[in-house]
């Protein structure tokens, strides 16, 4: 980026880039699968609280050490300087393969059941919807951004109109609020925690600040606001969005839905609503794929600034890695032919959660090493937001491991094929 731009990004454009990366398909898609094993009202909230909780203990420790470091890159960045550059290296294996691609083709997943009118080819549709934003953004940088400050205002307008008219509107007899089973019981099940994997999904982009920490005027002030408030703002929106559908809609038209927010609008409002807002949800999934698609091939471009092997990823001299860009489109498009949502889901949540995990983990180390921090933010109540962190990151991973074997081993298999490049990579980097 140019010395101008990196002047011109401020607290709120960081605030936008959060918001806009944390809010899409999960927010309206995630309901469904929870209810299929969970079915207490109190414990369905707690799943979503926490799920922010967690989310913010992470932006937390990403705000410490963010404005410590303070160089872009994210968990590539981080983990290299906190561990060592291996551990650097596979944890942006993980955002070239997986990290972006994965939520790109499970918000395509969740467009295309979002339009109001059936679709013949849904997969098809999907491709050359990321094709068309993909080759938008290998253009026009300026546009692109503008794009998304813009959506992310309408993201935020469209989700407080649904909840505020959930709230104005009387609760019918038959809707899926319900205190029956005992909280403690669903609260400690396998369930929950897997349930947990799906939430933490729908919370993920809020540190999407952190890959751009350079580009900020004053990272010490801007990027602890824009991960910690836009985390707090994502929190409150999805927790009362949750609650308006289970306030509207009877269980059984809920659980195993994956299009849930046509549902509640359909019950709110009627068909014809439901359409509009269907179509709504779907243009608003839009601006969340564009964002993922143009933040996601910076990672690999600044892999690629330091190893050969994809030196041929590296940007153009107009600072669009486009190349980049259609190495992501690819991997989109071999995930949305070959997996169906709750696998995409599992496979990229259990992966991201452990390279975020290490990033916490190194508030620790750092903390011990008693590194110079003096002009960089202090997470308050060190260290019971990264204690927490850690110990609901470790139980979700376990779980997932029990609940979908299948689903984790193809994610760490994952992480040796990463190891294999990583060796290539050495062996081109080591002079001759």
């Amino acid at each position: 980026m140019s010395n101008k731009s990196k002047a011109g990004i401020g607290t709120l454009t960081g605030v936008s880039i959060v918001v806009a990366n944390m809010i899409g398909a999960g927010a309206f898609t995630s309901l469904g699968f929870q209810l299929e094993s969970l079915s207490n009202t109190a414990v369905i909230l707690s799943l979503w609280i926490l799920g922010g909780i967690v989310a913010l203990a992470g932006a937390f420790s990403y705000a410490e050490i963010g404005t410590m470091i303070k160089k872009s890159g994210g968990e590539y960045t981080f983990l290299s300087r906190i561990y060592h550059p291996i551990v650097g290296y596979l944890s942006g294996w993980i955002s070239l393969t997986v990290g972006f691609a994965a939520p790109i083709a499970l918000s395509i997943i969740a467009f295309t059941k979002y339009l109001p009118f059936d679709i013949e080819y849904p997969k098809l549709v999907g491709i050359t919807l990321v094709f068309i934003i993909t080759l938008i953004h290998c253009f026009d940088l300026k546009l692109s951004s503008k794009f998304q400050n813009i959506t992310t205002l309408l993201k935020v307008s469209f989700i407080v109109s649904i909840i505020i008219i959930g709230i104005i509107l009387p609760e019918p007899e038959n809707s899926a609020i319900n205190f029956d089973k005992p909280y403690w019981i669903e609260i400690g099940s396998l369930a929950f925690a897997v349930s947990l994997i799906y939430v933490s999904y729908s919370y993920s982009g809020w540190n999407a600040a952190a890959y751009i920490t350079e580009e900020f005027r004053n990272p010490k002030k801007s990027l602890p606001i824009a991960l910690i408030g836009g985390t707090l703002l994502v929190t409150v929106l999805y927790t009362l969005l949750q609650f308006i559908l289970l306030k509207h809609v009877p269980f059984s038209e809920l659980a195993g839905k994956l299009n849930v927010g046509t549902i509640g609008i359909q019950h709110m409002l009627g068909s014809t609503a439901a359409k509009v807002f269907s179509a709504g949800i779907s243009t608003l999934l839009i601006s969340g794929i564009s964002a993922m698609v143009w933040v996601g091939p910076r990672v690999t471009s600044n892999i690629a600034r330091e190893h050969k092997l994809w030196r041929f990823f590296k940007a153009e001299s107009n600072l669009i890695p486009q190349r980049a860009l259609w190495l992501q489109f690819v991997l989109t498009v071999l995930l949305l032919l070959t997996g169906t949502f709750e696998q995409i889901m599992i496979y990229c949540g259990v992966l991201l959660n452990v390279s975020t995990l290490l990033v916490v983990i190194g508030v620790l180390i750092l903390r011990h090493k008693k590194v110079d921090m003096s002009e960089s933010f202090r997470s308050p109540l060190f260290p019971l937001f990264q204690i927490i962190f850690i110990i609901v990151s470790l139980w979700m991973i376990i779980f997932a491991f029990i609940h979908s074997p299948v689903e984790c081993l193809l994610g760490f298999g994952n992480l040796l094929l990463g190891f294999l490049t990583l060796s290539i990579s050495y062996r081109m980097d080591r002079p001759k």
